[in-house]
């Protein structure tokens, strides 16, 4: 029996172990050994490590939720060769996040995967939640749908891993440097981006969008600051204007070389940045207004089934049924009974034998007593 449980123990452990180091594991292969006419020219190489995917921005893509990275050298019959680097993130927000990070404004948008850029032999895009890198040795008219074929090919990521953040929508399109959004979650990317750390409290659970604009005396920078509640958004607020108005002998003011301007809408601190008036940076900062997207989540219990009043008048259906069934049941029987009756009078209904009735010759008078010589017994 000792040794029966100790077996079933080993079992268990080995199963659990299992269990946990599969779902550490990412699933699924991202890179295929070939499509579209490409072929991998040596296995494809596989790391967790995010130094491994960016040496210089490690940090930075493990913020954004890095996993793991495949990568291959594919070569045609041509002799062409091209390098791709696959990037897997825990969701779709982390791929988004950093393919704007790596997104330059001097690259043209490609329709590939959810979204894709390029520049040169340089293509860059995401789909779900794995940003790709592709670099080709020479471009041809079909290396873009060579890649949608690459794109379409790539699993995407289940549940809510694969919704992209609502923010970046928010920017206004008017006056808008193209391909300058940045989506940050956290103070590496922030720091990258030149943005005063203290103008964002990510412990508070932020997400930053960050875009450039031109105004009449240069770019000027609008960063959106979403927090989970629009009470936080105000608090923040609140603290931005605090410190600033104590001036720079405070060490937590925002070291802010232009002129900031900022508001809130709903949950969301608008802040803008740069060579901007007064009435520009008014009209920019009015052009961001939060919408409220309303889930309902619970039964509201005001369905036909639910309501009161469509229960009463099914009531008074249901009682308007018995009723005519009752009414087309009596006339059925009574008028049934008179029909037999006319028909074959005596003969199934009232017949003579199976009328029994008692009768109590009231008209006869009381009975006598019996009597013995005249007299009565009594």
């Amino acid at each position: 029996m000792k040794i029966s449980r100790i077996f079933l123990s080993i079992v268990v452990s080995v199963l659990l172990a299992a269990f946990v180091s599969a779902a550490e594991t990412p699933s699924g292969n991202m890179l295929p050994k070939d499509f579209a006419g490409w072929h991998a020219q040596s296995p494809i190489k596989t790391s967790t490590d995010p130094a491994a995917a960016d040496p210089i921005n490690a940090a930075l893509i493990k913020e954004y939720g890095f996993n793991d990275l495949e990568s291959a050298t594919y070569t045609r019959e041509d002799g062409r060769k091209l390098t791709i680097k696959a990037a897997r993130f825990q969701d779709a927000s982390g791929a988004y996040g950093a393919f704007t990070y790596y997104k330059l404004p001097q690259m043209l948008v490609e329709k590939i995967g959810d979204q894709g850029a390029s520049l040169n032999e340089r293509v860059l895009f995401y789909r779900g939640n794995i940003l790709v890198d592709a670099v080709f040795q020479n471009l041809t008219a079909m290396s873009a749908a060579e890649l949608r074929e690459l794109a379409d090919g790539l699993a995407l990521p289940p549940g809510n891993t694969g919704k992209l953040p609502g923010l970046p929508r928010y920017l206004p399109s008017e006056s808008y440097v193209k391909n300058t959004a940045k989506y940050i979650v956290g103070p590496v990317g922030l720091a990258k981006l030149d943005i005063p750390g203290q103008l964002v409290d990510f412990n508070s659970g932020a997400e930053v969008v960050e875009g450039t604009y031109n105004t009449s005396a240069g770019n000027a920078d609008l960063i959106l600051v979403s927090y989970p509640t629009p009470q936080i958004a105000a608090e923040q607020l609140r603290k931005i204007d605090a410190a600033r108005l104590q001036g720079p002998n405070n060490s937590s003011t925002p070291v802010v070389n232009s002129p900031m301007f900022d508001k809130r809408t709903g949950p969301i601190v608008v802040i803008a940045m740069g060579p901007l008036s007064q009435s520009e940076a008014k009209s920019l900062l009015a052009s961001v207004n939060y919408e409220a997207d309303v889930t309902w989540n619970e039964n509201t219990y005001f369905t036909k089934k639910d309501n009161i009043g469509n229960l009463v008048v099914n009531v008074i259906y249901l009682c308007g049924i018995i009723g005519g069934f009752a009414i087309v049941a009596g006339i059925a029987f009574g008028g049934v009974r008179v029909l037999v009756k006319r028909l074959w009078p005596d003969r199934v209904f009232d017949r003579a034998e199976d009328v029994e009735l008692i009768s109590l010759h009231l008209s006869h008078g009381a009975p006598q007593p019996p009597q013995i010589d005249g007299k009565s017994l009594n």
